[in-house]
């Protein structure tokens, strides 16, 4: 069951059962691999519905749904968390390295 992420702007985001994917809710309901394509939730209202939508698919066409908290920069949607960053992008050593110099 997707829960709601500790931010005002959220994405939806799960694997696809089918092979999966890490995937993510478009504004037209369905489920995309793109990132950029994803609905951004800009109100409880909003991030409601998308919990909806994302618990309606559990089980059926995802799994594991949840609500991330992003930042959207001109139109450039980034997850919040190094994890989801991870999960959304890939790994890389760039990411990595900027997220460890917060530490130092």
């Amino acid at each position: 069951m997707a829960k709601a992420a500790k931010s005002t702007l959220q994405i939806a985001t799960a694997n696809r059962l089918r092979d999966g994917a890490v995937v993510f809710l478009a504004p037209d309901g369905t489920w995309t691999t793109s990132l950029a394509e994803a609905e951004v939730s800009r109100t409880a209202a909003d991030a409601e519905r998308l919990v909806a939508i994302a618990n309606r698919d559990a089980a059926t066409v995802i799994v594991g749904p949840a609500l991330i908290a992003v930042t959207d920069h001109d139109g450039v949607i980034e997850p919040v968390d190094l994890r989801e960053r991870i999960r959304a992008n890939g790994l890389t050593i760039d990411t990595i390295a900027a997220d460890a110099v917060r530490y130092l």
